[in-house]
């Protein structure tokens, strides 16, 4: 598999690579990143033929949309996929601050709002920060955290941007798969075109099976999968690496350690394990994997191509880590 194949995002006109570039790492997720990385990090993206790029307001609070807009303004319209979200404004003294964000913008946070209101006033300001004029994909960015006003309000909003062609797809980016599956469950007709379900489809949570693809493939959305490293886990489970754990449990620790030595019995990188997992079902799209550097980039790109033969996947499923109704990719 390639990084340039590319896929129609579920019933929707658009168009979207397999492989995608999350931008949270370039808003300074768990450590800082210059400018000059960040454009280099979007620049080897496009060169390896990455098209799908995926950011948001609280991404470094701004900073992720400022620095995607700068590397991404100049490139033909039309031949990539933006993704940004809705449901955190950005305003002076924003109280709803997250610490994961290592040197954020002085002054300003953000501020939860998923009115009507709010979110046109988001999509306004992300315009402005990007420095274009149209996103191509919209997510409601975590709905649990006023979720009646974020599946009436939120929705009613970018349900009226999508008919008038302020953007393309209408999208919820959610961390909990039952969250995901109440929403497509309770939000008006058509609903949404596009689930990003982070931390929830990957080599050590499957939980997505259970009620959202399911869904999803009955409504013809498209699944754009993130977080299978978990965290960055599977990739360096070191402690003090930073996959955002200050302490991995014993039990999901065992589970990353024997992953590891499955792969080291077939020579396979557990990375291209981790990104190829998820195409084993047909309703996932796409996999969005962030990067702080242009090498990591390389490295995703390299993963993605990476053969894994259906015996490792056969042997994976022997040792007790996928259930046997998970569906795996073809060898």
């Amino acid at each position: 598999m390639r990084a340039d194949e590319s896929r129609p995002l579920g019933r929707t006109e658009l168009r979207v690579t397999r492989l995608g570039l999350g931008l949270a790492s370039l808003g300074g997720l768990f450590v800082p990143v210059s400018d000059t990385e960040a454009a280099r990090v979007v620049d080897r993206a496009w060169d390896v033929g990455i098209r799908l790029f995926d950011t948001a307001p609280v991404y470094g609070y701004g900073r992720s949309e400022r620095r995607a807009g700068a590397a991404l303004g100049g490139r033909p319209p039309g031949q990539y996929t933006l993704c940004t979200k809705v449901g955190r404004l950005i305003v002076p003294g924003g109280g709803d601050t997250q610490p994961i964000w290592a040197d954020p913008p002085p002054g300003v946070g953000p501020r939860l709002d998923y009115s009507y209101a709010g979110v046109m006033r988001s999509v306004e300001d992300s315009l402005e920060r990007l420095g274009l004029d149209r996103i191509d994909v919209l997510h409601v960015h975590d709905p649990d955290e006023d979720f009646p006003v974020a599946v009436s309000e939120a929705y009613r909003a970018l349900a009226e941007l999508r008919a008038r062609g302020t953007i393309g797809a209408v999208s919820i980016g959610v961390n909990h798969a039952p969250v995901a599956a109440r929403y497509l469950k309770e939000v008006a007709a058509p609903g949404p075109d596009c689930v990003m379900l982070a931390g929830r489809y990957n080599l050590l949570d499957q939980s997505g099976l259970d009620e959202v693809f399911p869904l999803c493939a009955s409504k013809g959305i498209a699944v754009v999968v993130a977080g299978v490293y978990q965290s960055g886990l599977l990739a360096d489970p070191r402690p003090g690496a930073p996959h955002g754990y200050a302490t991995v449990p014993g039990e999901l620790s065992g589970r990353v350690a024997a992953w590891h030595s499955v792969c080291r019995d077939f020579g396979v990188p557990p990375t291209a394990a981790a990104v190829q997992f998820p195409f084993g079902h047909p309703v996932v799209t796409s996999v969005v994997v962030g990067a702080r550097t242009a090498d990591e980039v390389d490295d995703t790109a390299r993963v993605l191509a990476h053969p894994v033969p259906t015996e490792f996947w056969t042997s994976a499923r022997s040792a007790g880590l996928l259930p046997p109704g998970v569906p795996t990719p073809a060898g």
